[in-house]
């Protein structure tokens, strides 16, 4: 995840970084070509679609809250299952298709 906060620091870095790498002979021009990768680099960012810690920390949270709920909602199914295969056919609701048979 990148931090919104250190996220053009660390674009800088990159792009520093990047420019640094080039041969001398190239290196006259390291402005304009920092300002290409920069403005790569963010257009390549920007089609990842990427989230801020927040917002992941914030679906992360629902995730967690629907896991937990879904595991308790099996529970009860699975108890009301037992409850229903143990109950005799007269304690059956007369709309239940086990009652009928």
């Amino acid at each position: 995840m990148i931090d919104p906060k250190q996220f053009d620091q660390q674009f800088d870095e990159m792009a520093k970084r990047l420019s640094e790498s080039l041969p001398p002979g190239v290196r006259q021009m390291q402005a304009d070509v920092e300002k290409n990768i920069r403005a790569g680099l963010h257009s390549v960012f920007s089609r990842m679609e990427l989230v801020t810690r927040e917002e992941f920390e914030v679906q992360q949270a629902v995730l967690e809250r629907t896991r937990s709920r879904l595991e308790a909602l099996e529970r009860q199914v699975a108890l009301l299952e037992q409850q229903l295969s143990t109950a005799r056919p007269s304690q059956l609701p007369t709309d239940h298709p086990s009652a009928s048979q």
